[in-house]
């Protein structure tokens, strides 16, 4: 006998016409029928799938052990849960094998924070297994709100309200629209991170989206006593509420009191920043820069932040360019230093575009070439030059040309982006050239990830130096004729 086939099917946010037409007919044909409750017996998921339901088909109620009490298992909550999935598993099971088929009821979809995917997991590798999606709570909720979640290039966040509040904040901060599910319990700490991250004003308190009792307030409005586990804060898209944040207008002046800082922030972690820059990013409203950068900068309480990726410089200058002309106080964060192949001149070549000027403050930091020379002793103790390798912005020619002329002038050279994944023959080249004018057996500083969690540091020569041990986190200091190794350390003499 051939087994049975097993479903999830996803039942929408709790209307019933908003099961797909698959999802109804599935129910309705189904030999078997799975869902799981809370010790009461009561099953949100066949309320919402009883209109679809018909008479003779078995009835598999999923008895959770524990829902947020406490327990005596000896393995705990999650020991508890796993033994329940178990079981679960196995009763189903006994009816696949028997060649029946068995939908597993599931409010919202399936495989978005659904119960049914612990049930998928562990039966996907012995049956025939297939999830039916359903509208999601998040969808539901936006759709009863009234308001787009996302428009053209914005960027959505879906989190758990019980991540850490200040791990929420990070998160919340760092994106144009949020769903926050999971509340219940966890309000409190979600309205934290919500006022933390500067998104409290805009949130809404989502509950039972399309069910008759459902509830929509401003999120900052809602009791906590009030709140239940069936309801979400949703951010919705910021552009539909007015604060584009487009190309810089060239009409109006700007309003008072607005600048941008462009901050550098070291290599690495807070023991790299400067007071003053400290200072800048405490002050600042809102912080714009790459991802990753903007992570290494602890939240403020009603400091918005505007992550981007790493190669929109120029998107993100008029950015924040747009704020400041608003009035806002604006932190433009970099690696290191803000001057060295950073921020600091894609934001003054936007701002030179502009009619009106907007004030543009440039702060120092440490560069990875500091940063790197410090660890190893003192290569760059006489003339040096910095040096990218990266042709994405300047031709191949031009940078074969500087080498070959820093070579010949016996400059200790920096070089920054040694290499990456799609180029991976510039770094041979360079040392190519650099032969032409040093000795093989001229000092190589090979610096990782300073001031990381992976930080090391390599000492080598000019002659051995394997390009491909060199990645993007790497920064190299090439000698001059000059430089010298002793006792484990790189100098260069300061007298010629």
């Amino acid at each position: 006998m051939s087994t049975g086939k097993l479903w999830g099917v996803g039942l929408g946010p709790g209307d019933p016409e908003l099961l797909t037409v698959k999802a109804a007919r599935l129910i309705s044909e189904a030999q078997v029928i799975a869902y799981h409750s809370a010790r009461h017996g009561r099953s949100i998921a066949r309320s919402v799938a009883e209109p679809y339901l018909r008479e003779g088909q078995v009835e598999e109620r999923l008895v959770y052990p524990v829902t947020t009490e406490t327990t005596d298992h000896p393995g705990g909550y999650e020991g508890a849960i796993a033994e329940f999935y178990e079981l679960s598993a196995k009763r189903l099971a006994e009816h696949l094998d028997a060649g029946r088929d068995v939908v597993v009821l599931c409010e919202g979809d399936p495989f978005f924070y659904g119960s049914y995917m612990y049930m998928h997991e562990r039966l996907c590798d012995r049956y025939e297994a297939e999830a039916v999606p359903g509208v999601t709570s998040v969808s539901a909720a936006s759709a009863v709100l009234g308001r787009p979640l996302v428009q053209r290039d914005e960027v959505l966040t879906v989190l758990p309200g019980t991540l850490p509040a200040p791990e929420l904040a990070r998160r919340l901060a760092d994106t144009d629209a949020a769903a926050v599910l999971k509340l219940g319990r966890t309000f409190g700490s979600v309205r934290e991170a919500l006022a933390e991250s500067g998104k409290l004003e805009s949130a809404y308190f989502v509950e039972r989206a399309t069910w008759q009792a459902q509830r929509v307030e401003p999120f900052a409005e809602v009791s906590p006593d009030s709140v239940p586990y069936f309801s979400l804060a949703l951010v919705p898209s910021p552009a539909y509420a007015g604060r584009k944040s487009g190309a810089v207008p060239s009409a109006e002046p700007p309003a008072e009191g607005g600048e941008v800082v462009v901050v550098g922030l070291g290599p690495a972690g807070p023991q790299w920043l400067t007071p003053e820059a400290a200072e800048a990013l405490e002050a600042a409203e809102h912080l714009v820069g790459y991802g990753p950068y903007l992570a290494k900068v602890p939240q403020r309480a009603g400091q918005q932040r505007h992550a981007s990726g790493n190669r929109v410089e120029a998107d993100r200058a008029r950015e924040a360019l747009s704020l400041a002309r608003a009035g806002a106080r604006v932190a433009v964060v970099s690696s290191g230093d803000p001057g060295v192949f950073a921020m600091a001149s894609a934001v003054l070549e936007q701002a030179s575009l502009l009619e009106e000027p907007v004030p543009v403050r440039v702060l120092p930091g440490v560069t990875a070439a500091q940063a790197a020379a410090s660890k190893v002793g003192a290569p760059l103790g006489h003339d040096y030059c910095v040096i990218s390798l990266s042709d994405r912005l300047k031709p191949w020619e031009i940078i074969e040309k500087r080498l070959d002329a820093a070579g010949a002038a016996d400059l200790v050279i920096a070089i920054y982006n040694p290499a990456s994944k799609t180029r991976t023959t510039q770094l041979e080249q360079a040392k190519n050239v650099l032969l032409r004018h040093r000795p093989e057996g001229t000092p190589v500083v090979i610096a990782r990830d300073i001031g990381g969690p992976e930080e090391e540091t390599r000492i080598t020569t000019l002659g051995t130096l394997d390009p491909s041990t060199v990645d993007m986190r790497c920064l190299l200091i090439i000698g001059s004729t000059k430089t010298r190794t002793t006792n484990g350390q790189v100098w260069t003499p300061r007298t010629y």
